[in-house]
């Protein structure tokens, strides 16, 4: 512990120290109210670059869809984006899943740093970043998601908020405030953030939010149809009772509230900021009832956590290098997991650090790019009956770059990193060191105007979590007696993508299809064993293979006045199997999802339809999963014109038809359907 905090004040010193504002004149004020254009990725390189540029897929939600997707986790705020999914435990704990992966594979980002959370140890823990307070959220891959991390194989989720500002605003005060009832769970949340200009160069900011949301109200049963027909086949009638349960998703109620203090000293040659956050939540995990004796565990979780972040930029002038960027975050977690009577049970402590430092290059001819460094401590431990996973640390750190040559038609992109992992747990006497070394090369052409396809091929090394090496014990949130192996070797995968994007005045069309194989390939079966009570999932390496496609595109029908008419529709599809074994469990089916959008200045109305199809390729011991089709439909008002600096509402009904719906990529589909029909009313405003 000592060590850890040693590092941490080591970090922070060098970070802060860092001389962000070289010159005493102050920047030039930016417009809060103008939004970053939906077409350039910010965060995917040391440089702005138009989505069309970018060459892998790359999904970006801001602005106006922004709001009307935005909900209380980010998995279900990005669950209709392309190629992603959502883990979907409850309404409370929902983390994305890409192209099938989910967990470790998986990144989930705050302004490129990671969320110092437990959500990637089980799907009952949720992620500790709130949507609310998002101003933009990109989903990339490829290349450029190597600056974040080697076993980012699905990809990286990047929220971006203003806790820590990047422009003086242009008004004595800057507020920006939106709220939400959603009649589904009878919820009410909102968040506010406030930015104060001082002395023409310090910009002072201030956020929080507060959700309060009852039971979440479902479409049917709480039971699927396959573990109803169980339940009634039961000789024991508190099994039969179960499946007369149907019109709420008992224990599914949460309150959360987060607020956050930052500051930034912003000048012509640079930048200097940091936030203290604090983030409280209190959440119910609906049961996954034994069929067997009735029985099922409603947990609720009680999570805490302080965090520090700060930031620093530094423009170095014409040279190689064009600027510095420095990247701090640290944060102390925990949560309890308590019993029906209130009592905790099992107890989960998390501190986390990390750094990152990054020096962008100048543009020379056709070449520009970028050379980094990354940090990472991890301090986890778990404390009950269930401690499933022994006190452990991993430390991790990396060299990494992203390179780009620019010949106008012909782009070509090359990522690379280099990570060493040591991962340790003195009460089991294990200590495990691992060099993991990716890379990524890919190439795009404009073969016809405003049409490029692209190729990347990846080679990625993935150390095994702590908790593949270490697990063993009674996990409640997945219920099951969960198995590693500290003898794992490292996971290799090549990987293969191609992609398309191409349009006109009235179309625009993107899709992708991509194809990995994978060597050690970690991944956790059913052996049919009990234990505890609880099945015994072992964990396990072998050969595999995913591959998979996605696709979008969006036409004008027609324009009349200031009105414009669009149809649009995304289909994404992923087939994964383990060599030896079978399907890998919990992979997403073929989904459809197509919409019609009018916009005009003051009004904009959409009415979409998404359908997912039967899951019937399973693991052994894993059920079919029934499809469904969802209709949703919005309408947006904005009174005084449009503009960010003009209030909007938002009238929205999701699931018109109150459809039993239930995701196949949930440890929870047979007991926690989605929400049913769910009236939703957002006021968004800036000023």
């Amino acid at each position: 512990m000592y060590r850890f905090a040693l590092l941490a004040g080591a970090a922070l010193a060098a970070l802060l120290t860092t001389p962000a504002f070289a010159a005493d004149d102050a920047a030039p004020p930016g417009d809060y109210h103008e939004p970053t254009p939906s077409d350039i990725v910010v965060t995917a390189g040391p440089f702005d670059r138009n989505r069309a540029d970018v060459l892998s897929a790359v999904s970006v939600l801001s602005g106006q869809d922004l709001t009307r997707e935005v909900r209380s986790t980010i998995g279900e705020t990005l669950a209709r984006q392309p190629g992603v999914s959502s883990t979907s435990f409850g309404p409370n704990a929902s983390r994305p899943i890409l192209r099938g992966f989910q967990g470790d594979r998986v990144h989930i980002l705050t302004d490129g740093i990671g969320s110092f959370d437990v959500s990637n140890t089980s799907v009952d823990h949720a992620v500790t970043i709130n949507p609310l307070l998002a101003d933009r959220i990109e989903v990339l891959r490829g290349p450029a998601a190597l600056q974040y991390g080697s076993s980012v194989i699905g990809g990286v989720v990047n929220v971006l908020d203003k806790r820590i500002p990047r422009e003086v605003p242009d008004e004595a005060v800057h507020v920006d405030a939106i709220g939400t009832y959603s009649s589904a769970s009878d919820q009410v949340f909102g968040a506010s953030a406030v930015d104060l200009p001082v002395a023409g160069k310090l910009v002072l900011h201030l956020d929080g939010s507060y959700l309060d949301g009852d039971d979440l109200e479902i479409g049917g049963h709480v039971l699927s149809p396959a573990a109803r027909a169980e339940a009634l086949a039961s000789p024991n009638p508190d099994v039969r009772a179960l499946a007369d349960l149907k019109g709420r998703l008992a224990n599914s109620a949460a309150r959360t509230w987060d607020i956050a203090g930052g500051a930034s000293v912003i000048t012509d040659t640079g930048q200097l900021g940091f936030a203290v956050s604090h983030y409280d939540s209190l959440y119910g995990v609906p049961a996954r009832y034994d069929l067997t004796t009735g029985e099922g565990e409603m947990p609720r979780l009680d999570v805490h956590q302080t965090r520090v972040d700060a930031r620093t930029e530094l423009d170095l002038g014409d040279g190689f290098f064009k600027q510095l960027r420095g990247r701090f975050g640290f944060a102390d977690y925990k949560h309890a997991e308590l019993e029906e009577d209130g009592e905790a049970g099992t107890r989960f402590f998390n501190k986390g650090l990390e750094g990152r430092l990054e020096l962008a290059q100048n543009r020379h001819g056709v070449w520009q790019g970028s050379i980094g460094s990354q940090l990472l401590i991890r301090d986890f431990n778990v404390i009950g009956e269930e401690a499933f996973v022994p006190k452990n640390e991993t430390i991790q750190y990396s060299l990494f770059t992203l390179q780009t040559l620019d010949w106008g038609k012909l782009k070509a992109e090359f990522g690379g990193r280099v990570e060493r992992s040591h991962i340790s747990s003195n009460p089991i006497a294990v200590d495990r060191r691992f060099t993991a070394w990716s890379g990524s090369a890919g190439a795009s052409y404009e073969f016809l105007p405003d049409w490029k396809f692209g190729v990347n091929v990846s080679h990625t090394e993935r150390a095994p979590s702590a908790e593949e090496l270490f697990s063993n014990g009674p996990h409640a949130g997945t219920q099951a007696f969960e198995i590693g192996n500290p003898d794992f070797r490292k996971e290799r995968s090549f990987g293969l993508e191609g992609t398309l994007r191409g349009g006109g005045r009235n179309f625009i069309v993107e899709a992708s299809a991509y194809y990995n194989k994978f060597d050690n390939y970690i991944f956790d079966r059913q052996t049919g064993e009990i234990e505890d009570g609880l099945p015994v999932f072992q964990s396990a390496q072998a050969d595999a293979t995913y591959y998979g496609f996605e696709a979008q595109a969006t036409v004008t029908l027609a324009r009349f006045g200031d009105w414009k008419v669009d149809a649009d529709g995304l289909a994404d599809y992923v087939h994964a199997t383990v060599k030896g074994v079978g399907p890998v469990p919990r992979i997403p089916p073929l989904r459809l999802l197509g919409g019609v959008s009018a916009t005009s200045g003051l009004l904009d109305g959409r009415i979409e339809v998404e359908h997912s199809f039967e899951q019937d390729r399973v693991a052994p011991f894993e059920t079919a999963t029934p499809g469904y089709t969802l209709v949703n439909a919005s309408l947006g008002i904005r009174p005084f014109g449009e503009g960010r600096d003009k209030p909007e509402l938002l009238l929205s009904a999701n699931n018109i038809f109150n459809v039993d719906a239930r995701r196949h990529a949930s440890f929870l589909k047979d007991f926690a359907p989605l929400s049913g029909r769910d009236l939703r009313v957002t006021l968004r405003a800036s000023f």
